[in-house]
């Protein structure tokens, strides 16, 4: 498992800011030759918040995470995990 970065820190600390159902909030970060991918999944009632209006907020979230790892100089990735799909 890869150290913890401060994306995932990043990440992490916004969704507990955007959603009711704090306890289940899981960011997973994973890596591989392609650069580091960090995996949320929300409560069901939370991905309207997470994705907003037209996917603004989740759009936002993911350009200042590739915004972070470009400062790094490491691609980083953000994928939500749909909780129905599971």
């Amino acid at each position: 498992m890869a150290e913890t970065s401060s994306a995932l820190e990043f990440v992490r600390y916004t969704l507990e800011q955007i959603c009711e159902h704090k306890s289940d909030i899981n960011v997973e970060q994973t890596e591989d030759e392609i650069g580091t991918l960090l995996s949320v999944t929300v409560n069901e009632e939370d991905m309207g918040k997470l994705i907003g209006k037209s996917g603004q907020t989740v759009s936002a979230i993911r350009l200042l995470v590739r915004a972070m790892g470009a400062r790094e100089g490491k691609k980083i990735n953000l994928k939500v995990i749909d909780p129905v799909a599971k």
